[in-house]
């Protein structure tokens, strides 16, 4: 369960701009909760052009801080987390929701296990294992820069383990 410190979220007051034409007014066509309650979903639609477009709405966690390998430490990003996903998923036949599904259970997963500070290696296996269950490609493409891949045989290695897995 996600224990949300309400002093910790960040209330953003900038006014929000239709992404067609730029105009700040706008009306909330529809709203519903999303991703297992973490999220507002929001349908809007601009006053002067009407376009529709979608926002969401979601508790920032300011003080989740991601311990590096070689001890650094860095605010946890979800962006972050995404644009690897996404080059991960380059070119593959994954959709935006699978992608967009793993994102959410990797982001669950450290909030359920992590308060103040995860390791980085948790995130990385996470996505590993995300992966692996979704797309072998991607999961190579990853393991490739996670593990620091510097020869073909150590893809050859990691495929091989994929197969005897998969068995």
């Amino acid at each position: 369960m996600l224990k949300i410190n309400y002093h910790n979220i960040k209330w953003h007051r900038l006014p929000m701009r239709c992404p067609k034409c730029g105009c700040q007014d706008d009306k909330v066509i529809d709203s519903r909760a999303s991703r297992e309650g973490a999220t507002i979903r929001r349908r809007r639609q601009c006053i002067q052009c009407d376009h529709r477009f979608t926002t969401y709405e979601e508790i920032e966690r300011e003080d989740l801080m991601v311990v590096k390998r070689d001890g650094r430490r860095e605010e946890f990003s979800r962006e972050k987390l995404l644009s690897g996903l996404k080059k991960a998923f380059q070119k593959r036949p994954v959709s935006p929701e699978a992608i967009e599904m793993l994102l959410e259970k990797i982001v669950n997963e450290i909030n359920e296990k992590y308060e103040r500070e995860v390791p980085g290696a948790f995130i990385g296996e996470c996505v590993m294992a995300g992966l692996r269950e979704i797309d072998q490609v991607a999961y190579v493409r990853f393991a490739s820069v996670y593990r620091n891949f510097q020869e073909a045989t150590d893809f050859v290695q990691e495929v091989k383990k994929l197969e005897d897995s998969a068995q």
